[in-house]
């Protein structure tokens, strides 16, 4: 049996949280596979720097995804540049650190809103769009706080396990057309991920720890992640949708 190729070339494509992390390697990595972006940040200058070098025609539209309005522009954006829109990544995240007693009600209503309710925006306008355009495919980036709780973040462990569920019901409500999964990374060498363990007195001799328990001896890398994501983007993912995918070198194992 021959394994499908990517076939992701002149693919139109969203990618929310670009300018840094996992969604930045996932941006550099659908380009040089040749689909055209829409990347999306806060970071205005980090924006530019990114599109800049990017190898296919990509833009940049800044602002902060918990705002529908935002999300609706981003669609927008794509069927006026390019005419069309074929795949969506949803990777901009936020913390939210402290217990919940100490949590305040901002931080907690923003945690949410940047990484569920801004997912349900950028699916509600993107998802016509793609219907349009004679179909989709759609990665969200969880976490494997899904699954697992971790000291301070119940915000964010919240947040994450609601995507489980979500996931599902857009698989059962918008199949076939729409092709939606889940990836769950574990602790992956980001900016985020130096931000959560800010949360300890030790953040490097956590880091260093974590990586030694893990049963592959390191972080992940967002190659890692983006490696995982063009697969479920690309069309050797064809019969794989509503489902979630822990990258996590090994670490539910341990």
């Amino acid at each position: 049996m021959t394994m499908k190729m990517l076939e992701i070339k002149e693919k139109v494509a969203i990618i929310t949280g670009a300018t840094s992390g996992i969604g930045k390697s996932v941006a550099e990595t659908l380009s040089r596979e040749g689909a055209h972006l829409i990347i999306n940040g806060r970071d205005l200058v980090r924006g530019h720097e990114l599109t800049d070098k990017l190898s296919a025609e990509a833009h940049f539209v800044a602002g902060d995804i918990k705002h529908p309005e935002i999300n609706r522009q981003l669609v927008e954006e794509a069927q006026k540049r390019f005419g069309r829109l074929d795949m969506l990544v949803l990777s901009a995240g936020q913390l939210g650190i402290g217990k919940i007693d100490a949590l305040s009600l901002e931080e907690w209503h923003d945690t949410l809103a940047t990484n569920l309710h801004a997912v349900f925006y950028l699916l509600k306008y993107g998802i016509p769009a793609m219907q349009k355009s004679g179909g989709g495919r759609i990665v969200i980036i969880g976490s494997v706080a899904a699954f697992h709780a971790f000291p301070n973040h119940p915000a964010y462990t919240a947040s994450k396990g609601a995507l489980l569920p979500l996931v599902r019901q857009v698989a059962q409500d918008y199949g076939p057309e729409i092709r939606i999964n889940l990836v769950c990374p574990a602790q992956v060498k980001t900016p985020l991920l130096d931000n959560s363990v800010n949360a300890f007195d030790n953040p490097a001799e956590i880091l260093d720890k974590t990586a030694q328990r893990l049963p592959l001896k390191r972080l992940g890398t967002p190659e890692d992640i983006a490696n995982a994501v063009v697969y479920l983007l690309s069309d050797a993912a064809s019969w794989v949708t509503g489902s979630h995918f822990v990258i996590d070198g090994g670490f539910l194992a341990t």
